[in-house]
């Protein structure tokens, strides 16, 4: 409203009421759409799902002292306590939780909206989101390479983490697709297409004493000290599983988190390594890595191409679902071009769950 100061001068006076002149209560939802935006909410919405202030900033690219300020104007805008600290976890109070379910709602129907829109533009434009695993950036973007050849005018990004980091975006509907290395958790209310081979192996140094040997028992590389990805990686809770099977323990000697850093140190001789045959995608196998011979290997997995289940597919990423399944051939003859150059073989088509 505009009220006359006693200098004379016309003041812009701001005053939370409603059609009638009567304030609005702190706390009821007409003031909370007025003073909490969006941001705040999806900076919220990040902290509970990531339990960490810093983690939240630095998946949004912003800095802590920004989150804590912005969350605590959400706080007043609602009149309530809405994040609290146990240990080294921030997590919701009552109210935090019902707004965490409200921004889930909210965000899930703007990322619908957000397909219909793109159905409106048709396949000249639009935006598709893929997240994946990191295992699969070795062949994931040369399929986005393909698709935006057939595509040109589509916008496309590529999120690139481990597994626990997927199954969390999937959760709070931040990308249209994903891919996973193994079948999601039963928990997961998604749609999961198999796509493609996605082999384990052995892998050593070429100079380690075992390449070469023929049939190796998996007791006797459970002897060699083993370099494994960092917690929340899906091959790590593979190989750790795949150890309790034969009743052994990993001899860890180093975790570290990209597949990369794993080649380097076993080329370097600090151990063996349990990864995916794509990790090898560019140096192949008669490079400074050696595949072993072990029995049981390789350990046929297999990719899968997944979406929330209640998620409205665009246009654009139920056409990138299609291409990538028709993709699947050629996939899997280049995994058996590499194993065959190995002396390996990928056992006939069934899909291992470890």
């Amino acid at each position: 409203m505009t009220k006359r100061g006693d200098s004379g001068d016309d003041k812009m006076i701001s005053t939370d009421s409603d059609a009638e002149g009567a304030p609005l209560p702190q706390g009821s939802s007409e003031f909370l759409i007025r003073h909490a935006t969006l941001r705040q909410l999806q900076l919220f919405e990040a902290i509970v799902r990531l339990g960490s202030y810093t983690k939240a900033a630095e998946e949004l690219f912003l800095t802590q002292p920004t989150v804590s300020l912005q969350m605590k104007k959400l706080a007043d805008s609602v009149g309530l306590t809405l994040l609290e600290q146990v240990g080294r976890q921030t997590r919701p109070t009552e109210a935090g939780d019902a707004l965490y379910q409200a921004c889930r709602t909210i965000f899930r129907a703007l990322g619908n909206l957000e397909s219909k829109f793109a159905d409106l533009k048709g396949l000249r434009a639009g935006k598709l989101k893929l997240g994946v695993i990191t295992t699969a950036k070795y062949f994931a973007p040369e399929i986005l390479g393909g698709f935006c050849k057939l595509y040109p005018g589509v916008e496309v990004s590529l999120k690139v983490s481990n597994r626990d980091r997927a199954i969390e975006r999937i959760l709070a509907y931040d990308d249209d697709l994903y891919i996973l290395g193994a079948p999601p958790p039963d928990e997961l209310d998604v749609e999961a297409y198999p796509f493609a081979p996605n082999p384990l192996v052995v892998m050593a140094a070429r100079d380690h004493p075992l390449v070469g040997q023929k049939r190796i028992p998996f007791e006797r590389i459970a002897r060699e000290p083993f370099i494994l990805r960092e917690p929340g990686s899906g091959t790590r809770d593979t190989v750790v599983k795949l150890f309790e099977q034969h009743g052994f323990q990993p001899k860890v000697r180093l975790e570290l988190g990209s597949n990369e850093a794993i080649k380097h140190a076993v080329v370097g001789g600090l151990g063996l390594a349990i990864q995916s045959l794509h990790t090898l995608t560019l140096e192949g196998v008669n490079g400074p890595v050696a595949l072993l011979d072990v029995v049981g290997f390789p350990i046929p997995r297999q990719w899968y191409i997944v979406h929330p289940r209640n998620k409205d597919l665009s246009l654009v990423a139920k056409a990138f679902l299609e291409f990538a399944l028709s993709n699947e051939p050629s996939v899997r003859d280049f995994m058996n071009r590499l194993l065959d150059e190995a002396g390996l073989k990928l056992p006939p088509a069934s899909v291992s769950k470890a």
